[in-house]
């Protein structure tokens, strides 16, 4: 039981030994205990080792580490309390706990964690406070695991198995028993669920739910990706039936009810390979210098009842999901490319708000309503902006009268403190079985201007429409998304970053100010070397985004009300957001529960994060995938991070990102200056900065951690 410490073990010195008490107590379930069971357990056997664990003891006692009910009797103070919160688990063993009430961290040992893993919700109790320590702690229960569920590659031995993950949340494989493994084969990837993790096994015991396929096949990798975030990657059978029993018939009844808008002419724009179209755009004249604008949208609540089992699952995904290779969507197929989609030359349901505008793009009046459609065209990104810049080209009168009313909207839009991001977009070509071919980036242009600024002008007119307050009324409940200004102190931060590139950002107080600063920053680099990092570390410096029934206004925008109503076939909020409005202004029925729509405003936002993360990984994935058939060969790069363990550098041509580790680096002694954003060689000075170009040659590509090893080339 008790720690070797005595004879034939060396000299003990006293920091040895006081771990190795706090660890006696901390087991020790309350007990006094006296010198001499002290001296047995941790097996101290010379005359200097007791004489230092009776100096120790009485030290502990002094700090209130330990208290002396008898003489020379010890137990643990009294003054241990309980905290409840969230676990984080560290590489090198040291992990932290993060307490509900927002106190400080609490250091966690390996040995105290009770196998907590990250995001697991626990108790912990803490130990009395020494002096120059921070608090530390023991979790005593697990309240839930976050994550019972992982992803990984199997390992089968004649009588058992192991699921060999990557994950940062679980450090350890898995153990599954033979009859556990459904099937699955050495090599395969599957989901395995978490069953027990017994208190004295180093591995927890699992059962495969789920065989994703053979490792490297991409079905299996992106598939993978999904089930590694708790994502759907099949859609469930009863769901898809509801839907097919879904009538397409739109009745005279039906159509008696709304606006009828099939006569105007109507068209949509989206990416060329597109199936749900969910917005269109309609034109006519109005009258002298005035135009009418519509802005239809599909209307997703006429098909999916609220509470039905297709509701249930839209909510649950609260967003489709968009990898490199594929989407998967929130709604079944038969609604979200068919039943809802917004098709050329079919009649459709939409929800749609009526703007009459004047030529300096100016709203004179609105109308927001139920109508039906025909739209005329379907339009690609591509084929508008090739009308727009030819001058020439079906509805070139129409797109061109769009365009001009969009680019003035956006021109209002920042003089009013929008902040302009622009920030290209990878994608990947693609053969028949996935497997990435080349990349190429896509940037904002007039067409997706075009598009924008009308789907913007709709969100914050119904925003506006509902959460204005009118005189004598009261505000009702309705879902904003909301984007807060950012911290002062990560603005600070910035502009000391941008200062050591030989930039200048002003500093300030207030929203207009904060976003004047950053437009100009962002004007000043665009082009430059630094511009892609200087972007990034920019947007991190935001708040993120998210669903809310408190309207605070969006920052990023500088809307003081904002929603999102234009893609209920893929947002979830969205569909929210019409139902409100057809229960506000054409029920007139009384406001919603506010913490009921909270509620469901957290979750979207929740998952609306997964999906991001999931999205990225993909890429990354592919970007590693790409980059492992140029191996061994050499490229222009730009260093776009550092480190204490070394520093990234990503490929100019394609954006592809690694390491350089400090390791590698074998001419000097790298130190990190993180004051300067650089690594700096001790004796020679030479210095490696974020912006700096490098020449790298790529010495590894790891699918499994998606991840790229550099090494530095020297002219």
């Amino acid at each position: 039981m008790g720690k070797k410490g005595g004879k034939g073990k060396g000299r003990m010195n006293k920091n040895m030994l006081v771990e190795m008490l706090i660890e006696l107590f901390n087991r020790s379930d309350g007990k006094m205990l006296s010198p001499k069971e002290i001296f047995k357990e941790l097996n101290l056997t010379s005359t200097s080792a007791r004489t230092l664990c009776v100096h120790i003891l009485d030290d502990m006692v002094f700090d209130g580490y330990l208290m002396e009910p008898e003489f020379r009797r010890y137990t643990l103070a009294n003054n241990v309390s309980m905290l409840y919160g969230t676990f984080s688990r560290n590489r090198d063993g040291y992990n932290e706990f993060y307490p509900e009430d927002g106190s400080e961290a609490v250091l966690i040992s390996e040995r105290n964690s009770a196998h907590a893993l990250t995001d697991d919700m626990v108790r912990v109790a803490l130990f009395a406070r020494r002096r120059g320590r921070g608090r530390e702690g023991e979790v005593v229960e697990i309240v839930k695991r976050t994550h019972d569920t992982f992803v990984g590659e199997l390992h089968v031995e004649k009588h058992y198995a192991f699921l060999i993950t990557e994950s940062r949340i679980m450090p350890n494989d898995i153990f599954i028993p033979k009859e556990m493994l459904k099937g699955g084969k050495n090599g395969d990837k599957a989901v395995v669920k978490l069953l027990e993790w017994p208190a004295d096994s180093k591995n927890p015991i699992g059962k495969v739910i789920d065989i994703l396929g053979k490792s490297g096949d991409n079905d299996t990798e992106m598939n993978a990706i999904l089930a590694e975030y708790g994502l759907p990657y099949t859609y469930p059978a009863a769901v898809e039936e509801a839907a097919r029993k879904l009538s397409p018939e739109i009745t005279a009844e039906e159509i008696a009810a709304r606006e009828d808008f099939r006569a105007v002419t109507t068209f949509t724009i989206d990416p060329a390979d597109a199936k749900d179209f969910d917005d269109a755009l309609s034109i006519r004249p109005a009258g002298e210098g005035l135009w009418e604008v519509g802005v239809h949208i599909a209307d997703v609540s006429h098909y999916v009842t609220e509470g039905g089992i297709i509701d249930k699952e839209a909510f649950k995904r609260a967003t489709s999901i968009y990898l490199v290779d594929r989407t998967i969507p929130m709604l079944p197929e038969r609604l979200c490319n068919f039943l809802c989609s917004l098709r050329p030359d079919e009649e459709k349901l939409a929800y749609s708000v009526i703007f009459t505008m004047n030529e300096k793009a100016e709203v004179k009046k609105f109308n927001i309503t139920r109508s039906v459609i025909r739209s005329d065209r379907r339009f690609s990104y591509e084929e508008v902006q090739e009308i727009i810049e030819k001058g020439e080209g079906e509805y070139f009168e129409e797109i061109k009268v769009l365009n001009s009313l969009a680019q003035k909207m956006r021109e209002k839009r920042f003089a009013a403190g929008a902040i302009d991001f622009q920030q290209a977009q990878v994608h990947f070509r693609l053969d028949e079985k996935g497997k990435p071919l080349s990349v190429y980036f896509s940037e904002s242009n007039e067409s997706h201007q075009l598009i924008e600024e009308f789907m913007l002008l709709a969100n914050r007119t119904v925003a506006e429409k509902i959460g204005r307050k009118a005189p004598g009324s009261s505000v009702k409940t309705f879902v904003y998304r909301i984007h807060e200004q950012p911290n002062p102190e990560k603005l600070t931060m910035l502009s000391k970053f941008v200062s050591k590139l030989g930039y200048k950002m002003r500093s300030g107080s207030g929203r207009t100010t904060s976003a004047s600063a950053l437009n100009s920053l962002l004007k000043e680099v665009h082009g430059s070397k630094e511009q892609n990092v200087i972007e990034q570390i920019s947007l991190r410096t935001m708040q993120k985004a998210r669903y809310s029934t408190e309207n605070i206004g969006h920052y990023g925008l500088a809307f003081r009300y904002y929603t999102h109503f234009t893609s209920p076939i893929r947002r979830y909020p969205d569909l929210l957001v019409h139902r409100l409005l057809h229960r506000y202004l054409t029920l007139e029925a009384r406001t919603v529960s506010k913490s009921k729509y909270e509620d469901l405003c957290e979750h979207c936002s929740a998952q609306e994060q997964v999906a991001a993360n999931a999205e990225r990984a993909s890429i990354k994935y592919k970007q590693v995938e790409f980059m492992s058939e140029h191996v061994g060969e050499v490229f222009d790069a730009v260093i776009s991070g550092v480190t204490e363990w070394g520093f990234y550098a990503e490929i100019n041509e394609n954006k592809c990102e690694g390491m350089i580790p400090m390791r590698t680096l074998q001419d000097d002694y790298y130190e990190f200056d993180d004051a300067n954003y650089c690594i700096i060689g001790r004796r020679h000075r030479r210095k490696f900065t974020i912006g700096d170009p490098v020449r790298i040659r790529i010495t590894r590509a790891n699918l499994d951690r998606k991840q790229l090893d550099f090494e530095l080339v020297e002219d």
